[in-house]
């Protein structure tokens, strides 16, 4: 939107000719971002403490987390405005790549603000909190999964098919579906890919700092290759495919960049709030589409392998779980769990590591996901 407004004025102000440099407008977004993070946050921080916007406490939950049933949720609210707002002051909003990124953001963001405002409504009422229906979420997520699909399919908004990835590691690899009567299979891939990472994410919010910390190290490895794929000549010494426009990209991803630093101000160890399904699925949402404009899906494994093993761990648990219950009863099942409990970092809990200790662990983990992601740039 700057770019707009101020755009007459370069001619007579040198300085604004630094609003054309993607690199610039992303720093900006990303200092933008922080700062919105601190504006809003006390103020959404005492809004939902009078609420009393509380985290549910899960049966099971290890009682180190009792005491967080007093902790305001709904945080996500503080990453969504610290996101979507310097994307619009910064970004050039006649781009496709960076209004699909922000139309499933704000999306998945709405499906988590309905749950998670569902849970409140029905604490008050006095029932159980289980917020929005699973199969009800899941649709949601679907029908945005689907709609992207079949957006990029049937209108690219780059030179390369609609129905087609890339993969890491290789250059100027292109995966395109075998016949054209084949290419529907890319929504439901699409579908997929979107969803799963959202629920990944979602999984993954268990701990302070945790899911913000990983989703941070993961907006920025994607704002890199955003930026290097939107160059022509950089995507060409580093034999990328060059999408035009989607440079763009990486100021969205900086902003996002800026907006969970920001919250991770209030979400540190001790946390003051908890990010919620509004602030997760949101964050899951926007981390996969961002992989899916840059046709880089399978990337998405590797920058986010954190992510894909609390999915697994969750998905290995429950599978083995209904097996050994089926065959041997509920009491071996409970028994002979794989492990302590699911998702991955409660399993650690239980094993005698501290909280803390198991955050900044697993954020180590998640850079050195990424750093092997930025190794593709070169090794291919």
């Amino acid at each position: 939107m700057l770019h707009w407004l101020l755009a007459p004025l370069q001619p007579g102000w040198d300085d604004l000719r630094l609003l054309n440099y993607i690199s610039f407008r992303a720093v900006a977004a990303a200092v933008t971002a922080l700062l919105v993070a601190f504006v809003v946050g006390p103020l959404i921080l005492a809004r939902l403490r009078r609420m009393m916007v509380h985290q549910v406490v899960r049966e099971g939950t290890p009682d180190t987390h009792k005491a967080k049933g007093s902790t305001p949720t709904m945080g996500g609210l503080i990453i969504l405005a610290a996101t979507i707002v310097p994307t619009l002051l910064w970004a050039r909003l006649d781009n496709r790549y960076v209004l699909l990124a922000l139309l499933v953001t704000a999306w998945m963001g709405g499906i988590g603000f309905l749950d998670d405002y569902l849970k409140l409504r029905q604490k008050r009422m006095g029932v159980k909190n289980e917020g929005l229906v699973e199969r009800y979420k899941l649709a949601g997520q679907v029908v945005c999964g689907v709609g992207l699909g079949t957006w990029l399919w049937l209108d690219p908004i780059s030179s390369l098919p609609g129905a087609s990835t890339t993969l890491p590691f290789f250059k100027y690899w292109l995966v395109v579906p075998a016949t054209a009567a084949l290419a529907w299979l890319y929504v439901p891939f699409v579908t997929v890919v979107l969803t799963g990472a959202s629920n990944a994410v979602n999984l993954t919010d268990g701990l302070d700092g945790l899911a913000a910390g990983l989703c941070a190290i993961s907006a920025v490895t994607f704002a890199i290759f955003a930026y290097a794929m939107g160059r022509i000549d950089m995507s060409g010494y580093l034999q990328l495919f060059y999408l035009r426009g989607a440079g763009e990209l990486a100021v969205f991803c900086a902003a996002m960049f800026g907006a969970l630093i920001g919250f991770l101000w209030f979400n540190a160890y001790p946390a003051q709030v908890f990010m919620g399904d509004t602030g997760s699925l949101a964050l899951g949402g926007a981390i996969g589409a961002v992989a899916i404009l840059l046709k880089s899906e399978f990337l998405l494994v590797v920058v986010g392998a954190v992510f894909v093993a609390e999915a697994v761990s969750v998905i290995v648990q429950r599978t083995v779980f209904k097996y050994r219950r089926r065959k041997h009863g509920l009491e071996y099942a409970q028994k002979h769990r794989v492990f302590l409990r699911a998702p991955l970092h409660h399993h650690f809990e239980l094993k005698g590591w501290p909280e803390t200790q198991v955050v900044v662990r697993f954020w180590i983990l998640g850079i050195l996901s990424a750093f092997l992601g930025l190794s593709t740039l070169k090794l291919r």
